[in-house]
């Protein structure tokens, strides 16, 4: 009994368990990031009781989008916000477009840089991509190096969001990304720290957040996501459905989708409508000016302007007219204009056309007609241009468009919950599957001697837009070591920049001596080499692994054996024996033929069903897999980096790192000096109260402490580091901390007093109610508390009357804290008191004769039960003794 019981002690508490960690919230949480060319926004995870299980992190300024910047000026790095307030003063020492400079050639990002007026120092490095040389003319910075600080800059906001540290992220890429952007992407976050769970094209993220929360069971459809950001248009056509799987036994509609392609043109976004102003107002100044003054050619009057008509191009959205004022744009002129909406969609009139082409591609290749598009949603920031608008509905023939998604924030809160779907440690309700393929198509090319004819040296590996992930797998035959490139299927549709459509190269070898090692076994097929390759999750592809594949045919002696008839029975276990080594052997790819002649044995083994017929050969077929070696050789801005190059640029960031922390610190430690002192001085000065703790020399004394701290605080303390800061700041709290108690007393004194009496009086009516209605507590115990007050009474009272003896300038003779703790102590006692239980009730044990009155009735019970031949009346006694005793078990157990 007491083992089941245990049993079922046992099931309930692991039931408990497990259902604690079904429903307990998780600590856990993931972020995603929406890394644009212009700016980064942050989402997080947080399965956090109270608040919604995903929002956007918001940065310092309280924006829920931060610029992506990097800028270094006077030895400091400033990220994001910090860095947007240089780019006016010093256009050259603030970094942007980053983003769109990962895994570019050099000449590439240097003619993007032009194009954009961004005078940046930019040097080629051994890679062939642009390295930043910042403001100390030595220090210099790869794109990924500088990616790297930005994704950082996201961390760190994610993690003051949530208030837990985060590592885990998913970061949306555009479509267009090719193999070496989405590389040194990856390297770029892992030089941060961050551990990428996926990177996801952005329109599946955007995706992803128009599907979570519809229903497709009843009707399946066709969705267009049109994009125009800062620097891209793209259109992908992603079809939405519902399928029906089992889930506990019962069957559900689970919603999915999948992107069935997309288009883009990567060097068309709303900066380009942002360029065709500034040159528009760039000439009006120079025709201003006069005197062949050419503004493009100073980089600060640039960035002004640029500023300035971002701010333009924003209000023409709203309005017919926009004006534009730039104070000393250049040599000390101010500038102001004006400019129609009319004016400026004429200026922009060959991008209207352009912009439409993403579009018009997707619906062409599909087949799909435009009244078979359920929906054609818009996102990106420059889609909010009213004429972009109007060209759209005029080639979609609607009259409205469909906007249900947060243009700029939907592509994160995508991410983000693709990011939980990958984590281990959260799970949402909500379920969406999907399916995103391959933005290009690759090919792989192989070089090498003796390749023979009828194995193609370039094939088809990947198809566009081919699932993500896949594995593939190519084999073909080859006896010398070769070499294998990766490529772009077309080269009519390269990533922006890249001029070859090589992105990776390996060289396969060991292949050689392998070969010539088996070269002397009996080979019953040419050698074939294998090899693996993976598409993953991010789009990246890669070979894995390549093996020399090796089919041998020998013959092996092997022991024969024949079975006796009389002993059958007793034979059956080695034939299974021998059935079983057969099985083994087919699964491991060893074919077994017979061959030769038998040789009969007549000799029996004793006590066994088998008899030995000595030794025969089979012909047998054996193939071996031999690892090949792979070494990367891959050139130009797609090749990895060196361990020690990426261990230099993560210690060259952890160091930057450090130095932010203790910059920030020593800012902090700054204000909070510099408000002590505003604080202090105004309170001295203004406050009456003061007066009455503080003598006339002491408050003058410390005024003039306060003054000298101030004047070195914007003299020679500029500069100065955080432990000067804060050792300042302590002498000058040695001073004004006693000043302040006895000013913080002049109130809490008196409340702790008052709080002190007041449940001195309370308790006299606790008491009371312990001798109404708790009897049973000890007289000695409420006689010990009353004393206790007693005493505590007796305490203040003296306390009180020296306190008045005192000067408020003096140190007090009892303080608020020394009150409450004595009040608290008291309250203590009395709640231990209160928490005395009621003594149980004694019950009485049964009287001596009743008990043996009980004994000899159960005698007769026993006797005349045995005796079959008693009468009725004794049959009557017996059950009456019976009652009896069972009456009286009870009490003996509660008794227990």
């Amino acid at each position: 009994m007491q083992s089941r019981m245990a049993s079922i002690l046992f099931k309930i508490g692991l039931f408990l368990s497990v259902l604690c960690l079904v429903f307990s919230p998780s600590q856990s949480a993931v972020m995603s990031i929406d890394l644009g060319s212009e700016w980064v926004k942050v989402a997080v995870v947080n399965l956090k009781r109270g608040q919604s299980p995903i929002t956007v992190a918001i940065n310092e300024m309280s924006k829920r989008k931060s610029p992506n910047l990097v800028a270094f000026h006077s030895g400091d790095r400033l990220l994001g916000e910090e860095a947007a307030g240089l780019v006016a003063r010093y256009p050259e020492k603030v970094y942007s477009q980053t983003r769109d400079l990962i895994g570019k050639p050099f000449n590439y990002s240097k003619s993007l840089l032009d194009s954009l007026y961004l005078p940046f120092d930019i040097t080629e490095d051994s890679r062939g991509t642009a390295s930043f040389k910042i403001d100390d003319r030595v220090t210099t910075y790869s794109v990924e190096e500088l990616v790297a600080m930005i994704l950082g800059y996201a961390a760190n906001l994610a993690e003051f969001h949530s208030k837990v540290p985060i590592k885990d992220a998913v970061i949306s890429v555009p479509p267009y990304f090719g193999q070496a952007e989405r590389k040194g992407l990856l390297r770029a976050a892992q030089l941060a720290g961050i551990n990428v769970l996926s990177l996801i094209n952005e329109h599946s993220g955007a995706a992803l957040q128009y599907g979570i929360d519809k229903d497709f069971s009843n009707e399946s459809r066709h969705v267009v996501f049109y994009d125009m950001g800062t620097s891209s248009t793209y259109a992908a056509l992603v079809y939405f459905s519902a399928y029906n799987a089992k889930e506990f036994g019962k069957t559900i509609s689970v919603n999915q989708f999948q992107v069935k392609d997309v288009r883009w043109n990567p060097e068309l976004g709303g900066q380009n409508l942002e360029l065709l102003l500034v040159e528009y107002f760039a000439d009006e100044f120079n025709k201003q000016v006069g005197n062949g003054v050419d503004v493009r050619k100073s980089p600060k009057a640039m960035a002004k302007l640029k500023k300035q008509v971002k701010r333009t191009k924003e209000i023409l959205s709203a309005n017919t007219m926009a004006p534009i004022s730039v104070e000393s744009l250049y040599d000390d002129r101010d500038f102001r204009s004006t400019i129609t909406r009319e004016k400026f969609e004429e200026l922009c009139e060959d991008l209207w056309e352009k912009s439409l082409l993403p579009l018009k591609d997707v619906l062409k290749h599909s087949g799909l007609k435009l009244d078979e598009i359920y929906a054609v949603e818009l996102i990106g920031g420059a889609t909010r241009v009213p004429k972009l608008q109007a060209k759209l509905q005029e080639y979609l023939g609607r009259k409205e468009l469909d906007r249900h998604l947060d243009a700029d924030e939907a592509i994160v809160l995508g991410a983000a919950l693709h990011a939980a779907n990958l984590s281990d440690g959260i799970k949402l309700n909500r379920k969406l599957g999907m399916i995103d393929g391959s933005s290009y198509g690759f090919v792989l090319e192989l070089d090498g001697p003796d390749l023979l004819s009828e194995d193609s040296t370039r094939q088809l590996l990947v198809q566009r837009m081919k699932k993500l992930p896949s594995k593939m797998f190519r084999s073909f035959t080859q006896s010398k070591d070769f070499e294998v490139s990766l490529a772009y299927e077309s080269e009519d549709t390269l990533p922006p920049g890249v001029t070859s459509p090589i992105f990776a190269q390996y060289s396969v070898s060991s292949l050689t001596d392998t070969s010539e090692k088996y070269a002397s076994r009996n080979l019953s097929s040419p050698i074939k080499a294998s090899l693996h390759f993976s598409l993953s999750r991010s789009g990246v592809l890669s070979l894995d692994r390549a093996d020399a594949v090796i089919e041998v045919t020998e013959w092996v002696e092997v022991l024969k054996k024949n079975l006796t008839v009389e002993n059958s029975t007793n034979v059956a276990p080695n034939i299974s024996t021998e059935t079983g080594a057969k099985n083994s052997s087919e699964e491991s790819n060893d074919n077994t033929e017979d061959g030769g002649n038998s040789n009969t044995n007549n000799s029996t083994i004793e006590g066994q069903g088998t008899a030995d017929l000595g030794i025969e050969r089979k012909l047998k077929k054996r193939t071996f897999r031999i690892p090949l070696k792979i070494v990367e050789k891959t050139v130009g801005p797609a090749m990895s980096p060196s361990k020690e190059s990426l261990a230099e640029a993560k210690r060259k960031l952890e160091e930057l790192d450090k130095k932010d922390t203790e910059r920030r610190r020593t800012a902090e430690l700054k204000n909070n000096l510099e408000g002590y002192i505003y604080a202090t001085k105004e309170k001295l000065e203004t406050s009456e109260e003061f007066e009455k703790i503080s003598t006339s020399e002491e408050r003058q004394s410390f005024i003039g402490k306060l003054d000298e701290v101030q004047e070195w605080l914007y003299t020679d303390g500029e500069d100065a580091t955080a432990p000067e800061f804060q050792e300042r700041l302590d002498l000058l709290k040695t001073t004004g901390d006693p000043i302040f108690f006895r000013f913080k007393e002049l109130t809490a004194r008196p409340e702790a007093v008052e709080y002190a009496r007041k449940y001195l009086v309370e308790l006299q009516q606790i008491v009371r109610g312990w001798e109404l209605n708790k009897p049973w507590i000890p007289k000695d115990r409420i006689n010990e508390v009353l004393s206790d007050a007693d005493k505590l009474k007796t305490w203040l009272d003296e306390k009180e009357a020296e306190q008045k003896k005192t000067p408020g300038y003096s140190k007090p003779a009892f303080t608020s804290s020394e009150v409450y703790q004595k009040a608290f102590d008291l309250e203590d006692e009395v709640a231990n008191i209160n928490r005395i239980p009621k003594p149980k009730p004694k019950i009485e044990k049964p009287t001596s004769n009743e008990t043996d009155s009980s004994g000899e009735k159960a005698q007769d019970s026993s006797t005349s039960s045995d005796n079959s031949s008693q009468d009725d009346k004794k049959a009557r006694d017996s059950d009456d003794s019976a009652k009896e005793k069972v009456e009286s078990e009870p009490e003996g157990h509660d008794e227990l």
